[in-house]
This record gives structure tokens, C-alpha cells and sequence, in this order.
């Protein structure tokens, strides 16, 4: 082991910086962070003083519970990346689980704190470096953190430095060669439980950081791996939500305020189809619900009502409410005694997916208790509006960095992605366009594909569109009037990102009500207007048979010029 830090590798060096910016950056979010400090091996010494900054936060750090529980091999980088990695949380005012002199005292007490200190953490980084598995304190530290993720559910985010993921879940090269060294000497049910840990982090999407000329700079992937702590702490109380969900964070918590307000019943969530309605709205109805004496999550309205007839539907739905079963209403409305008995619940409720306003209406939502919630997702804002929503929310497709890690957990099974595949997945994101749903289709079929593949599928994406993104977009285009499809083609095909007082000028003399079917469309999240009112059309639905048909009929609009 090095002496001093003039003898550290370029890779140590670069470990350094790595983990610098990582604390420092999760300081400012306001984190508690475990450091486990590993026991040095018999006849190792200390050839580095720790910063002082760390020894300052050890003398509270047992009474304390922490957010974040940060494992890593001594080893490693004890003398560049723990130290950067310490000294950068102490800058940001974190809570470091580090008591040097305690763990010295030997491996029952090292295990008692460090089990303490694992079980009071909400979030785990494992940091997976080339030695990390030649270490029985960091095999054990890893078998009791996935334990805890089993039978608690707590979150576990690897990072992979400078390894292959598939390495660590394989027992390749390094790793193997570790295993095979603990089999000689280790009891053979611990060797079965490191080795199910260790190969179930491998298979955890996580932050894989490459390294060499051709990676991008360590610091943008602190700024992310950061970010995305920081967002799982925000959401730790919604575990419902998919993990595989980014970017809900904000727009969750805007919703939340607006429930909040005393004279809002009922919150409308509008956006196109794809873009996290449903999500969204899953993620919110968890968080209130504890708050209520009832709740139900109706999913996919319209297609239920379709399937299965709203009486029946309706019907299902006030059984759950009043606890009673098989209860029969073939009226249009709803009498006593079942009016009365709706009045005194108080309802957290969620209407996934409505299409008519009638729907809502339906469903005897006005009879719901005072004090009721009710949430509402629909494609359309005027049916929102028709519903008699009390505020509208619109909900946003995904930044750029939230896009590229929903994309890179389907396409590449962790939150970046690979160096190699970065332009290429700039690419699919620019075609997406911040819709989870495209992201997360495009990131599944590109796994494990080449890059000839993705090349290839670019190429087919720009002719033919996506199946499955286009057959979701298009109900949206199925359920227009004639009028509406003809003017949604038209600007697709002749006035994409055009001024929309020239737009209506010209349509006008071709359709009667082109002004009303615009706005329409406008409301169905079909057409959006930007600020200087160009009318930028959705490329994605433009992929449709419908819309290339349209190019055959170029001539009727030169007839009517």
C-alpha cells in the first residue's frame, strides 16, 4: 500500500476526484452520510492521516439516523477517493458515521455498529471497485445491505468504478479470482450468502462509471448520481412507484400543493398520451392516502367502460366504497339510500384515463364526502374542463438528464449510458422528446444490441416509426372527428412549426370551424403552441400510415390555393 499520496496511480488519482465532487455535491442536498471505515489488515498501518474534518463528525454519529449509508474498499481508496469523498460531506455540513478508534476494537463490535448504522440508513451506495470483493469486511458490509433491501425495501444504488456490471454479477476475472480465494478459508453457508449478495448488486441498475480517454468527465456523473439520490430521499414515502421512474419528483410535489388548497376537490392531470399520467397520479394518490377513510385507483377508465358497461363498472366501485357487496344500480342516477351513505365517506380517488366527461359524472363522484380528493388523468383538457375540474395540472415531459437515465435503465440496465453508445442515445432521445413511455419502448428493444443495431433501428425509426409508441399515440388521433383528422394531417404534412395566424388563414378557406378544430387539437395534446404561437405538430404521430397517405394528397391543397 502506497505511503503517501505522491505514489498514487493515475487511476487513484482519478478515484479522487470522483468521490470529491460526489460528497460535495451531496452535502449541498443536505444528507446524512454512514462512512464505514475498514480495519486495516494485521501489520497494516495508517500511511496517511484522514482530513480532520472527518474526525470532527465522530463523536454523534452513533445517536444519529442516516440517509445514506456509503460503502466502499478500504483498500481502494482510503487514501484519495475516502478522503476527498469525507472531507467533501463535512464541507456540505453531512452527518459521517466514522468512529476510527471504535471499529479498531475489534470485529464483534465493528459488526454491531456497522449492522446499527445499515439499518438506520434509507439509501445505499455501493461503491463496486476491483478489489471490493477481496475484502471480508466489504462482503459482509454487502450481505447485510441486501438483506435489508429484501425484507425492508430499502434502496441500494451501485456504482460500478472502473468494473464491468456484468463482471460483478458473472464472478469474472477479478472477482472470481476472490471468490475462489474466500472458498479456501470461509465457512461454507457465509460463502453462499456473499456470493447471492454480491451477484444480486450486480444485477441492480446502477451508475456505471467506465473510466479511460473516451468516458465523459467524473464530475457530470456526480452531478447526476447526486441528483438521483436526492430525488429517491424526496420519494422514499411513495414506494408504490416504479423505480424505473424519473423525473416525477417536482411535478409530484406541485400537485400536492395544489390538493392541498381547501378549494380544490378535484385535480385534472392533462398531457398526451405516454407522457406519466398515470405514474404521476400513483405517486400522489400513495402519498395522501393514508389521510382518508376510503380510497380506489380506477384505471383505464374509458377501455373498462367499453369492456365491461358503466353500470357494472359503477357498481363494483360503490361496493368497495360502502363495504357492501353486490350492490345494484341500473338507474342513471343514484338514489337513497347509497346517496346519503357516499355523502358521510371522505374518498381519496383516482379516475385513470377518462375520455367523456359523462364518465366522471357516472360515477356519483359529486356525492363523495366533504373533504374528498379526487384525481382525474385525460389526454383532453376540454373534457377536464367539461368534468368541472377545480385546477388543471399539465404534465411535463422529462429534461434532457431525467430522459437519458429513463432511457439508459432499459437500454443499458443502469442510469448512464455506456461511452461508446452516448451519441447514438442523444439520438433516440432527441426522437422521444421526453416521453417516458417512448424511452422506456426504444430503451428495451436496443438492449443488448449492437451498435450496427442501433444505427440500423435510428434508420427505421425516421421511415416507420415505432409500433408500439405509434398504436398508443394514434388512439389519440382514432378517437377525432373527421374535421380534426383533416386538419391535424394537413399541418403535419404542410405547416409543422409554421405561425398559427397563417396557419388558421389558410385552413380557414379549406375547412369550416378550422379555427374550433385547432383549439381542439390543442386540448387533445396533439398540437402545441409555443410562445411566439407556431404550432408545433407531435413527429412521433406524424409516423402513422394516415399521415404518409397524406403526402399523396398534396394536391388537393395546391387545388384550393
Amino acid at each position: 500500500m502506497a505511503s503517501s499520496s505522491s505514489s498514487s496511480s493515475p487511476q487513484t488519482e482519478t478515484c479522487l476526484n470522483f468521490i470529491t465532487h460526489l460528497l460535495t455535491a451531496l452535502k449541498d442536498r443536505v444528507m446524512n452520510v454512514i462512512f464505514r471505515k475498514e480495519t486495516p489488515r494485521k501489520g497494516e498501518q495508517h500511511s496517511q492521516a484522514l482530513p480532520q474534518a472527518i474526525g470532527s463528525s465522530s463523536s454523534s454519529s452513533h445517536e444519529r439516523n442516516h440517509q445514506v449509508f456509503l460503502s466502499f474498499r478500504g483498500e481502494d481508496t482510503r487514501l484519495n477517493f475516502t478522503a476527498h469523498l469525507l472531507k467533501a460531506l463535512e464541507d456540505r455540513g453531512v452527518s459521517v458515521f466514522f468512529d476510527e478508534k471504535d471499529l479498531e476494537k475489534g470485529k464483534e463490535y465493528f459488526s454491531r455498529a456497522l449492522s446499527k448504522a445499515i439499518a438506520a440508513s434509507e439509501i445505499s451506495l455501493i461503491v463496486l471497485s476491483k478489489d471490493y470483493a477481496s475484502s471480508n469486511s466489504c462482503l459482509d458490509e454487502l450481505f447485510h445491505t441486501m438483506d435489508r433491501k429484501r425484507k425492508y425495501g430499502r434502496t441500494v444504488i451501485p456504482i460500478f468504478y472502473h468494473v464491468d456490471p456484468s463482471h460483478v454479477r458473472n464472478f469474472v476475472g477479478r472477482f472470481k479470482t476472490c471468490f475462489e480465494k474466500h472458498e479456501k478459508s470461509r465457512p461454507v453457508d457465509q460463502m453462499r450468502r456473499w456470493k447471492a449478495a454480491f451477484a444480486e448488486v450486480g444485477e441492480i441498475p446502477g451508475w456505471h462509471i467506465k473510466g479511460g480517454k473516451v468516458d465523459r468527465p467524473e464530475t457530470e456523473y456526480i452531478r447526476e448520481i447526486v441528483d438521483d439520490v436526492s430525488k429517491k430521499l424526496m420519494n422514499k414515502r411513495s414506494r408504490n412507484v416504479s423505480e424505473e421512474m424519473v423525473g416525477i419528483d417536482d411535478q409530484k410535489q406541485a400537485i400536492l400543493g395544489l390538493i392541498e388548497q381547501k378549494d380544490s376537490r378535484i385535480i385534472g392531470l392533462w398531457g398526451m398520451g405516454g407522457i406519466g399520467k398515470t405514474t404521476l397520479a400513483d405517486a400522489v394518490y400513495n402519498k395522501i392516502l393514508v389521510d382518508f377513510k376510503r380510497g380506489f385507483f380506477l384505471l383505464n377508465v374509458s377501455e373498462k367502460i367499453k369492456k365491461q358497461g358503466r353500470e357494472s363498472l359503477r357498481n363494483e366501485l360503490l361496493s368497495k366504497l360502502l363495504s357492501e357487496k353486490e350492490i345494484r344500480i341500473d338507474t342513471l342516477s343514484i338514489g337513497s339510500p347509497y346517496q346519503e351513505r357516499l355523502n358521510n365517506v371522505r374518498v381519496a380517488a383516482v379516475f385513470d384515463d377518462v375520455s367523456h366527461p359523462d364518465q366522471i359524472d357516472f360515477m356519483g363522484v359529486k356525492h363523495f364526502g366533504h373533504g374528498s380528493k379526487i384525481i382525474v388523468t385525460s389526454r383532453d383538457r376540454h373534457v377536464l374542463k367539461n368534468v368541472g375540474v377545480d385546477k388543471i395540472y399539465e404534465v411535463k415531459k422529462l429534461d434532457v438528464d431525467d430522459s437519458l437515465q429513463l432511457f439508459s435503465t432499459f437500454a443499458f440496465k443502469q442510469f448512464n449510458p455506456d461511452p461508446d453508445f452516448r451519441d447514438l442515445s442523444n439520438k433516440f432521445l432527441e426522437y422521444a422528446q421526453g416521453n417516458p413511455l417512448a424511452l422506456k419502448v426504444l430503451g428495451s428493444e436496443l438492449h443488448k444490441k449492437s451498435r450496427k443495431e442501433w444505427e440500423s433501428e435510428m434508420h427505421k425509426l425516421k421511415e416507420y416509426g415505432q409500433p408500439e409508441i405509434s398504436q398508443v399515440l394514434k388512439s389519440s388521433f382514432d378517437g377525432l372527428d373527421e374535421l380534426e383528422k383533416n386538419i391535424f394531417l394537413d399541418i403535419a404534412c404542410f405547416f409543422n412549426g409554421e405561425p398559427m395566424k397563417n396557419v388558421e388563414k389558410i385552413l380557414s378557406c379549406l375547412y369550416k370551424g378550422a379555427v374550433s378544430g385547432i383549439s381542439n387539437l390543442v386540448d387533445k395534446h396533439l398540437l402545441d403552441i409555443s410562445p411566439i404561437k407556431d404550432i408545433p405538430v407531435h413527429e412521433r404521430l406524424g409516423k402513422a400510415e394516415e399521415f404518409r397517405k397524406r403526402f399523396k394528397e398534396y394536391h388537393r391543397l395546391k387545388n384550393h390555393g
